[in-house]
């Protein structure tokens, strides 16, 4: 039986960590709404709700939280490669870093695949992933700027700890409360190419850093998590509200694609757009690039418009990461990190994918429909060996 093409609507297995349902606007984490979650609950809570299935309780919050901070630090021999990392290359990323040095770590910490350990084992391994990632990643960052890398603070909430390690400031509770909405509302969306390219990678057997490295390969790409920093270009290119029309139109012109505009799954405004743009708002009015916000609402509006004249029917409307740019901007976060802040929450929902996946011991392995020249092909006869 042939598949549409990416796979598109194909149902590949269960999951009990979350749904999108596009046609509503609505996505959940294990049956809560996740943009309430989102608006009501800390990371730590919804990290905790992926890994045990549940939301925890004071005690559980409490004892939780103290477990996956301690678990922040770079070990040693990776910290002593990380500058080497950061030195790397004409065009580096802290992306790309990450990759390497989750490979050192589960070299130096002997990470096994999780197909010979057990489910206990699993959990351990993927909560210290899912915990160092972001250590690395602001460490990394901070050495490409010739900054010293600060060292996680355990009174800090893994959001304003998020903003201290990348900024060096500790932050005042708005723009640590937006940046904690926005961690929270992206640590799972369904099956996206970089969630199922970590499960195809666990249902091998290997181990959770060889599942999580892959995904973040999948997760740089500028179709899946390398868009909000190329929404807020797009609003510097735009530069003025009377050259929305033309530069819409020049784009769909030229078939170029709009980032910050569509939405592979929904059908219908993204929710986490409309949270954030709620967020980036009220930032505004505190004092926060007032003018940014309002821009960015304006240009939002009017490219809709525009878009739905020249593609009729298309039902095209601003995606998580135009919003994503602008809260993140105003939040002080330079832009070569705004990918990576989205992929500072992922990881924690590819980690619980992780785990899911190697519960089920099956591997996953398509076919694909061969079309090129028949076989089997006679061989030239110059190109037979003698």
């Amino acid at each position: 039986m042939d598949a549409p093409a990416g796979l598109r609507d194909v149902v590949v297995t269960t999951t009990e960590l979350g749904d999108v349902r596009g046609g509503e606007g609505f996505y959940h984490y294990r049956g809560y709404s996740a943009v309430e979650l989102a608006r009501t609950r800390t990371l730590e809570d919804v990290w905790f709700l992926f890994v045990e299935g549940r939301l925890p309780d004071p005690a559980e919050r409490a004892r939780f939280t103290e477990d996956v901070t301690a678990l922040r630090h770079v070990p040693d021999e990776v910290r002593e490669v990380l500058p080497a990392i950061a030195r790397a290359g004409d065009r580096f990323t802290p992306l790309a870093g990450l990759r390497t040095a989750l490979s050192l770590l589960a070299a130096a910490r002997g990470l096994p695949p999780v197909w010979d350990v057990t489910p206990e084992r699993r959990r351990a391994d993927a909560l210290l992933v899912s915990a160092v990632t972001p250590t690395i990643l602001a460490a990394l960052h901070r050495l490409r700027a010739g900054l010293p890398p600060l060292e996680p603070r355990a009174d800090l909430s893994a959001a304003a700890n998020w903003l201290y390690m990348v900024t060096g400031e500790v932050p005042d509770e708005a723009r640590a409360a937006a940046v904690q909405s926005y961690l929270v509302s992206t640590v799972d969306h369904g099956f996206n190419a970089s969630t199922f390219t970590a499960r195809v990678v666990a249902s091998t057997g290997s181990d959770v850093v060889s599942a999580i490295a892959a995904a973040v390969g999948a997760f740089v790409g500028p179709l899946h998590g390398g868009a909000p920093d190329r929404a807020l270009d797009s609003l510097d290119e735009i530069g003025s509200l009377d050259r929305v029309d033309a530069w819409v139109r020049d784009k769909v012109r030229s078939g170029d694609r709009i980032m910050g505009f569509g939405h592979a799954v929904y059908r219908t405004e993204d929710p986490r757009a409309r949270m954030l743009r709620e967020i980036a708002l009220d930032l505004g009015r505190r004092g926060f690039d007032p003018a940014l916000a309002e821009f960015a609402t304006t240009v939002e509006r009017r490219v809709v418009e525009v878009l739905a004249e020249l593609k009729p029917g298309r039902e095209l409307y601003a995606n998580v990461e135009f919003y994503a740019g602008v809260v993140m901007e105003q939040c002080g976060i330079p832009r070569s990190m705004f990918t990576p802040t989205f992929a500072a929450s992922r990881v924690i929902g590819w980690s619980a994918n992780v785990l899911e996946q190697a519960a089920g011991g099956k591997v996953i392995r398509p076919a694909a429909r061969y079309v090129g020249p028949p076989a089997p092909r006679p061989l030239p006869a110059a190109a037979v060996r003698r």
